[in-house]
């Protein structure tokens, strides 16, 4: 007879509760490396500890269920970004698709296991019937084929991007025929500001044309800087689309007037580890890098700031060098930013106000924070939208009283987005 798996129930418990695994080691009263080592199978969990939380699952609150006022899909999820503002509006979340284990950590942590975490989205766009049907769309689809920095690269390789790439240069259109099969009433779709110019704007037309067109959709697109909200220069494109066409107007976004500075979301100087600070060799090294390209009248190097400034953007590669966003110290070496100011910095925090919980370790956190979305600018868009989605809900739910039974949508003729 198999004995039975102590560590997965340990780890399925401790997901099911959404605790990380410091809190975890905090209410046990054991270490994190203790918890690490019940969940690999590398020591076998007490029985105390098993009971403990099967106990704290029991008793957590049960949140009164009250009817969702709309379901949505959270598409290449990352870390949840665009989720956070939809769930404060009512929205009930009914599918997540995210392919890196590490993102679904995070997002297990923070947003719970009340469905399973999808992973490769292109399983779903061969058979889009396996997404439950659902009112609104919210994809960030990866932006690496249009970012400067991903274009640059490829180029620089002589590898093609944009449309031309096999992998994720197609995932726009795994996304459209997810869109295609389903007709969700609404959409929101977000992208860095330079998918508006790669490839000299054809790429999005392109994008546009397969939405407005082909899928028909009313379309708006807007560039937002975050600074209004949070203390870093971020432009990102959203692109909002509804199925019937109405008022909605990105010019009705409402902006704070005076944007915060780092000094918000930094710990004092006292409160962070020292291993945050550059190595004298690091340090160096990057002077003279900005050196050399200042000899050479170029602006390439790292960036300083104060608590009084405002910081560039935060990118995934953060957790390399620092070198974007390093912050002085006073009588020594800059440092980095710790991953719970990164949190800070995006904005992340839960629409009840708790604190967004980090699972990961500092390199994984670095990657996700610096590749996520602005959680205030995500939650403003979402405001605005809310009217828009409920009325599109509304209309839909009126004509299929009216026509009933509702005959199936067969789509535009001509319609191939994908070969085959």
């Amino acid at each position: 007879m198999p004995r039975p798996d102590h560590s997965s129930e340990f780890r399925s418990l401790r997901l099911k509760t959404a605790l990380s695994r410091a809190e975890t080691a905090s209410l046990l009263g054991i270490t994190q490396r203790t918890v690490r080592r019940y969940e690999n199978g590398e020591t076998r969990p007490s029985a105390i500890a098993l009971r403990w939380l099967q106990q704290h699952l029991a008793g957590l609150p049960g949140k009164p269920k009250k009817p969702a006022a709309f379901r949505f899909i959270d598409l290449f999820a990352g870390i949840g970004g665009l989720r956070i503002g939809f769930d404060a509006l009512g929205g009930e979340c009914v599918f997540t698709s995210e392919w890196d284990k590490y993102c679904q950590a995070t997002y297990r942590a923070n947003f719970g296991s009340d469905h399973p975490i999808a992973g490769d989205i292109r399983d779903f766009s061969r058979d889009p019937a396996l997404i439950p049907a659902h009112d609104v769309l919210l994809a960030g689809f990866p932006c690496q084929p249009f970012s400067i920095a991903g274009v640059s690269k490829k180029n620089a390789l002589g590898r093609p991007h944009g449309f031309l790439c096999d992998t994720q240069g197609t995932l726009f259109f795994d996304l459209a025929q997810i869109i295609k099969h389903h007709q969700p009433p609404v959409f929101l779709l977000e992208n860095v500001k330079n998918l508006q110019r790669h490839d000299k704007g054809r790429t999005f037309a392109t994008i546009v044309h397969v939405l407005r067109e082909e899928l028909g959709y009313d379309v708006h697109h807007r560039v937002i800087n975050a600074a209004p909200w949070v203390p870093q220069n971020r432009e990102r494109i959203f692109i909002a689309g509804f199925k019937k066409q109405g008022r909605f107007d990105f010019d009705r976004l409402v902006i704070p007037q005076q944007g915060p500075t780092l000094e918000s979301i930094l710990d004092p100087h006292d409160a962070v580890d020292p291993k945050y600070t550059l190595t004298a060799h690091l340090w160096n090294y990057l002077q003279d890098y900005k050196d050399k390209h200042r000899a050479r009248g170029n602006g390439f190097g790292y960036s300083l700031f104060g608590p009084d400034d405002v910081a560039r953007t935060l990118s995934a590669r953060y957790f390399k060098d620092g070198s974007e966003v390093l912050i002085a110290q006073p009588g020594n070496r800059p440092r980095r930013l710790t991953p719970r100011e990164c949190a800070r910095l995006m904005g992340f925090a839960h629409a009840d106000g708790s604190e967004f919980r980090i699972p990961v370790s500092d390199t994984q956190a670095y990657k996700q924070f610096g590749n996520a979305v602005v959680v205030p600018v995500a939650n403003a868009v979402a405001r605005l939208m809310k009217p828009h989605i409920l009325h599109a809900i509304e209309t839909r739910s009126t004509r299929r009283q009216r026509v009933q039974p509702e005959l199936p949508f067969a789509g535009k003729a001509g319609l191939a987005l994908v070969d085959g």
